[in-house]
């Protein structure tokens, strides 16, 4: 697997999804959708013609192929396979932390840990560790500008205080699911 990116992705689509669902082989467009919707539709609210959207996006970029399989007395099925870049786009995010809005971890991390544990689960610890770090960073950051705020800035004050008490939640958040995913993996291996 690819060391962790220096950049960090995060553009908050369900783009890594689909990816990831590719990972494990080619699908079509609707089973794509379908297992989408099934392992992390409460994360990622997808229609299916937002799917088949994003697959040509990523058509378009390089990250997928489409192969067309003729059918009798029907249109052709379209088999969607991962390219190399693809690939290495999706294991490059896979190991990148998201900069810890409470947004991009309810989403992305999410949807990171949930792949990590289907194809690296030995990565979990790592992904937790790297994203209490970034949390971490960006709570510090927030009580600085907090700080430093003027006390006539009430509602300044108001919008970083309620970003930094969700940050706080969702650091003690990430501990305690670290245990339980991290348990879990630890019980299927034994």
């Amino acid at each position: 697997m690819n060391k962790p990116h220096s950049g960090h992705f995060g553009n908050l689509s369900p783009e890594m999804a689909l990816l990831g669902q590719l990972y494990a082989g080619p699908g079509h467009g609707y089973d794509l959708h379908r297992k989408v919707v099934r392992t992390l539709g409460e994360i990622w609210h997808l229609s299916q013609s937002q799917t088949y959207t994003i697959i040509k996006r990523l058509e378009r970029q390089g990250d997928i192929s489409i192969q067309e399989l003729p059918q009798e007395k029907l249109p052709p099925r379209q088999l969607l396979t991962l390219t190399p870049v693809g690939q290495e786009r999706f294991l490059r995010w896979l190991v990148t932390p998201n900069r810890g809005s409470i947004r991009s971890i309810r989403m992305e991390f999410i949807t990171r840990v949930f792949f990590l544990g289907q194809y690296f689960p030995e990565q979990l610890p790592s992904a937790f560790a790297m994203q209490r770090t970034e949390t971490k960073r960006n709570i510090s950051r927030l009580e600085t500008l907090h700080d430093e705020l003027p006390e006539d800035q009430i509602y300044n004050r108001m919008s970083l205080d309620l970003r930094l008490r969700q940050l706080k939640t969702a650091f003690e958040w990430l501990d305690f699911y670290q245990v339980i995913v991290l348990n879990k993996f630890t019980k299927e291996e034994n």
